[in-house]
C-alpha cells in the first residue's frame, strides 16, 4: 500500500516537474519475471523507470541509504534492497535473482554508476538475466532533469537472448551484455529524433 502512495505522489512530482512521458509501456509483460535494463543519467532515474508502470519495480541500493532516517524506509517501501559498498556482492546478486523467480520487476542500470565515463557495461545484468531466465526490457531515459523539461522513458522489445544463451560460448554475457546496452543506444536515437 505505502508503495503505491509512494508511486503516486512521485507520479505527480515528476509530470509536475519533468514533464515526464512514457512510451512503450505495452512492451512490458504483465506478469512473470522481467529486468529492465536502463541506461542511467541522474540518481532520479529509479523513479523515472519505474512510476509509470503498473508492476511493482525492485531495484539495488547502496545500503547506507537504508540507514538514513525517513528515506531508508521509503526506499525500502519503494521496493529496493541493499547492496554492499564497493560493488554489487553475491548476496544481492541472490536477492535479485530470487526476487525474479518469485515473478517480481527487477530495474537494472548496466552502466553501474551515473558517473561511468568509459560508457561500457558490467556484465551483472546478463548474469541475473541468464541465471533467471527473465525477460529483458531495453529502457531508455532521454532527456536532462531540469524544471518544466521534457524527460521521455522508452520501454523496447523484451530481448530474445536465446541464440546467444543456445551458443555457450565463453563470453556470452558480454555478448547479452552488448546486445542489451545496442539496443538500449538503439532506442534512445530513435526516440530522440521525435
Amino acid at each position: 500500500m505505502l508503495y503505491l502512495i509512494f508511486r503516486f505522489l512521485l507520479r505527480i512530482l515528476y509530470t509536475l516537474l519533468f514533464r515526464i512521458e512514457a512510451r512503450g509501456v505495452e512492451n512490458i509483460p504483465a506478469e512473470g519475471p522481467v529486468i529492465l535494463a536502463s541506461n542511467h543519467i541522474s540518481n532520479f532515474d529509479p523513479p523515472t523507470v519505474g512510476i509509470k508502470i503498473k508492476r511493482k519495480v525492485h531495484f539495488m541500493a547502496k545500503e547506507e541509504l537504508f540507514k538514513i532516517p525517513v528515506f531508508g524506509p521509503l526506499i525500502d517501501a519503494f521496493g529496493a534492497f541493499p547492496v554492499k559498498r564497493g560493488g554489487v556482492s553475491k548476496e544481492a546478486i541472490k536477492s535479485a535473482i530470487s526476487l525474479l523467480k518469485e515473478g517480481n520487476v527487477l530495474g537494472i542500470f548496466p552502466e553501474g554508476s551515473r558517473n561511468n565515463q568509459s560508457g561500457m557495461a558490467k556484465k551483472g545484468a546478463a548474469m541475473i538475466a541468464v541465471r533467471s531466465g527473465a525477460a529483458i526490457v531495453p529502457v531508455a531515459i532521454i532527456g536532462k532533469y531540469r524544471p518544466f523539461g521534457k524527460m521521455i522513458v522508452c520501454y523496447g522489445k523484451p530481448l530474445d537472448i536465446t541464440a546467444i544463451i543456445e551458443e555457450s560460448s565463453p563470453d556470452m554475457l558480454d555478448q547479452v551484455t552488448d546486445a542489451i546496452m545496442t539496443r538500449i543506444r538503439e532506442i534512445a536515437g530513435n526516440n530522440n529524433r521525435s
